[in-house]
C-alpha cells in the first residue's frame, strides 16, 4: 500500500511512484501511436474520416464512465470490507490477550503464540504462500504440510487449551465462554477474507468492461483527427489515461491481499499483531515495526 503524506502540486504532475502509470505505460505509448497514425491518415487522405464524428463518442464514454464506475466502486469495497476484517483480527487478539491476562505465563505464552501463528498463517492463505510452514514456526503442535487449512487448525487448537484451561479450573466456563467467542470471530475473520479471496468479480462483468474501454480507446483516434488534428494525440492520451488507469485501479483492488502497490499491507498487519502479543507476554525483544520503503508498506 502506498503511504504518503497528502500530495502536493509537483506531485500531482510529475509522481511516477505510488501512481498506476507504470502498470499502463504500454498502453499509453501504444495509443499515442495509434493517435499519430490516425492524424497521419486524415493528412494523407482528408475523406476516409470525415463521416466518422466525435458525436457518437461523447455518448459512449458517458455510458462507459458509469459503468466503469459501477465496477471500480463495488472492488473498493471489497478493499474497504478486507480492511475491516483485518482491523477486527488486531482487536480480537487484543481482546483475547487481555481476557488471559489473569493466567501465569507458563499457560498464557502458548494461546499468544498461537494467535501470532493464526495471524501469519492467514497473511500466508490469503498471499498463496507456503501456509503450513509458516505456521509452524510459532504453533509447537502444528498440522502436517497436506492439511487442507493449518490457519484454522490453530484456532481448534488454542480453544482445546482453553478447555482444557476450564477443566483444571484455571479459568471459569464464563471466562471460557468469552474466550471461545474471541475465537469464533477470529474464525468469522478468516472466512470473510477467504470469501473476498474465493469470489472475484464475475468474470464476463469484467470482461465486458476491458472489451468496451479498449474498443473506445483505439477509435477515438479517429473520430478526432479530423476537428482536431496534431492535437488528437494529447487529448487521447488524456481520455485512455482516464480510463485505463480506473481499469487497472480496479484490477488492483479487486484482491486487495495481494503485491499491488494498492492492496491491503498485510506483512505490516501481522508485525503489529506479533509485536503486541509477544510483548503481553512480557518480552522485550519485539521485532521492529514494518515502515514504508520508497512509500511502499507491504
Amino acid at each position: 500500500m502506498i503511504v504518503r503524506p497528502r500530495p502536493t502540486l509537483f506531485d500531482i504532475l510529475f509522481r511516477v511512484r505510488g501512481s498506476i502509470v507504470p502498470r499502463i505505460a504500454g498502453r499509453l505509448t501504444a495509443m499515442l501511436a495509434i493517435s499519430v497514425g490516425a492524424v497521419l491518415l486524415v493528412d494523407s487522405h482528408p475523406a476516409m474520416l470525415v463521416q466518422l464524428g466525435a458525436i457518437p463518442f461523447t455518448l459512449i464514454g458517458l455510458a462507459l464512465s458509469i459503468f466503469m464506475s459501477f465496477r471500480n466502486t463495488a472492488c473498493f469495497d471489497r478493499w474497504w470490507e478486507g480492511r475491516k476484517l483485518w482491523g477486527d483480527l488486531i482487536n480480537h487478539s487484543r481482546s483475547f490477550a487481555r481476557q488471559i491476562s489473569s493466567l501465569d505465563a507458563e499457560a498464557q505464552a502458548p494461546l499468544l503464540r498461537g494467535l501470532i501463528g493464526f495471524a501469519h498463517g492467514l497473511a500466508a492463505r490469503l498471499r498463496n504462500g507456503h501456509e503450513a510452514s509458516v505456521v509452524a514456526r510459532w504453533w509447537a503442535d502444528a498440522p502436517a504440510a497436506d492439511h487442507p487449512n493449518p490457519t484454522d487448525a490453530i484456532l481448534r487448537d488454542v480453544g482445546t487449551r482453553c478447555a482444557r484451561l476450564a477443566r483444571a479450573r484455571h479459568i471459569s466456563d464464563i471466562h471460557l465462554s468469552i474466550l471461545e467467542g474471541q475465537l469464533t470471530a477470529l474464525s468469522q475473520v478468516q472466512g470473510g477474507c477467504e470469501r473476498i479471496k474465493a469470489t472475484p468479480l464475475p468474470f464476463t462483468f469484467t470482461l465486458l468492461l476491458h472489451r468496451s474501454a479498449y474498443a473506445f480507446c483505439l477509435l477515438l483516434p479517429f473520430a478526432l483527427a479530423n476537428a482536431l488534428g496534431w492535437w488528437t494525440p494529447l487529448l487521447v492520451l488524456i481520455v485512455c489515461y482516464t480510463f485505463f488507469a480506473l481499469d487497472a485501479l480496479g484490477d488492483e483492488l479487486e484482491d486487495p491481499f495481494g503485491l499491488d502497490t494498492n492492496d491491503l499491507p498485510l506483512d505490516a498487519l501481522v508485525r503489529l499483531v506479533e509485536r503486541e502479543m509477544l510483548a503481553a507476554m512480557g518480552r522485550d525483544d519485539l521485532p521492529p515495526p514494518l515502515l514504508p520503503e520508497r512509500d511502499l508498506l507491504l
